[in-house]
């Protein structure tokens, strides 16, 4: 099993290929599409760098995982697919929770059935991907009820926005249906696994200016993680992460991402002229 990664500077976030040079096969986790709110263009400058590896190396894409229904960046799942309509998108059962959700926030009408998306997962399922690469599914929400974590080969996990850095913490659980006791649980998962585990994570911001970085493990995360240590008490992490989480504005993104996401890729909203809008509910204060 190989790893490479792009990391898109505009929204912090990990893409990561997960590949293997014997059986030319790979998958993807948690691509993004390129969007400036500004304008409303999008572009898909991150999918070529994943196209461009994946013929450079002739690989055969088989899966595209989402970790969860993405608040901070447009997904660039349904835009690979078409490139690669053989792989299939996989995201976890309870995407039909946030679509639920979201739909009586922006008054819309999405399917909420998960079927958007090509196969829905969940805790304890495999994916064989090819001889020397397979994938367990963990579930571990608490950012959001549609997190999991991809176990590669009992050795390798891939978390989402569960967790970061050490010197990062752990992710917000102030979104609809979030809950920081759960997320709690779901790092004790983590934690219960062997120390030498490798953690890929979903972002960093390069706290203090140090470089941008995406990979730790199980062991250091239990003894530096500034947030959720293993000797942190649930009580300790509640208060802190409710705490915190009050703090913290909304991402940039959240909007046109959620309406775009919940859809399996394609904008919810379209108008006389036939192109795609995105809905902004208003807050009065």
């Amino acid at each position: 099993m190989l790893v490479h990664s792009i990391f898109d500077k505009v929204t912090n976030t990990m893409t990561y290929i997960i590949y293997s040079s014997v059986s030319k096969t790979a998958i993807v986790v948690d691509p993004v599409l390129n969007f400036d709110y500004a304008s409303g263009s999008v572009s898909s400058e991150d999918i070529h760098q994943i196209d461009l590896f994946l013929k450079e190396n002739e690989l055969s894409l088989k899966y595209i995982f989402e970790t969860h229904v993405h608040a901070d960046h447009l997904s660039g799942a349904s835009k690979l697919k078409s490139l690669y309509p053989t792989a299939q998108v996989v995201i976890h059962k309870n995407i039909k929770l946030v679509q639920g959700v979201f739909n009586a926030v922006f008054s819309s009408n999405v399917k909420e059935d998960g079927s958007q998306f090509d196969i829905l997962t969940q805790e304890g399922e495999s994916f064989d991907v090819c001889s020397d690469i397979n994938v367990k599914i963990i579930e571990t929400p608490g950012h959001t009820p549609a997190c999991m974590s991809l176990y590669v080969n009992e050795k390798a996990l891939f978390v989402g926005d569960a967790i970061f850095m050490p010197d990062m913490g752990t992710g917000r659980c102030d979104f609809p249906k979030g809950s920081a006791d759960k997320l709690y649980n779901s790092i004790q998962k983590i934690y219960a696994l062997d120390d030498e585990c490798e953690i890929y994570v979903g972002h960093d911001y390069g706290p203090g200016g140090r470089e941008i970085k995406y990979k730790t493990t199980v062991g250091e995360q239990k003894r530096s993680n500034i947030q959720c240590k293993s000797s942190t008490s649930k009580e300790e992490f509640l208060e802190f992460r409710t705490n915190r989480d009050a703090q913290l504005n909304e991402p940039r993104l959240i909007i046109p991402s959620i309406q775009y996401n919940m859809n399996g890729g394609e904008f919810i909203f379209t108008e006389a002229d036939g192109g795609p809008y995105i809905k902004v509910p208003l807050k009065f204060k």
